[in-house]
């Protein structure tokens, strides 16, 4: 699933909050725990532990990020319910601010008719791009 946004910050201030993983669970909803395992050569976020609780999916989960100039990839390594994750966030300049793109697609032990999982995907995308919206609009108040 992929959706996009538009954010009314440059690409840099965008890519900062998706970088401050720490403070993921105050913004992506139902994210209660983040926890950095290891980092890059830059000091960013190479492999991070996350706990997800949500009324329909809670899990425990392990996954690592590869970081560029404007982008994040991250695969999922680990976890109890999960058997893939694979997303992405790639931010480029649109008039005087960004586009963010969002892509997301995950697999679970538990089977999932292909129109609930894709609901599910689209629900999750969506959240994600407000809630970063929201985050990084609030982050430039400051």
């Amino acid at each position: 699933m992929e959706s996009s946004i538009e954010i009314s910050a440059a690409p840099d201030k965008v890519m900062a909050v998706i970088a401050d993983l720490d403070r993921y669970p105050e913004w992506v909803d139902s994210l209660t725990t983040v926890e950095v395992l290891s980092t890059d050569p830059e000091d960013r976020p190479a492999t991070v532990r996350m706990v997800l609780q949500h009324k329909l999916l809670s899990d425990d989960y392990t996954v690592g990020y590869h970081w560029g100039e404007n982008e994040v990839s991250w695969k999922l390594i680990t976890g109890r319910t999960l058997t893939a994750m694979d997303g992405s966030y790639r931010v480029e300049p649109h008039g005087t601010g960004s586009r963010v793109r969002y892509k997301l697609a995950v697999d679970l032990k538990l089977p999932l008719p292909g129109l609930l999982k894709r609901t599910a995907e689209k629900t999750i995308t969506d959240a994600a791009l407000k809630g970063l919206r929201s985050r990084v609009l609030r982050a430039g108040a400051r």
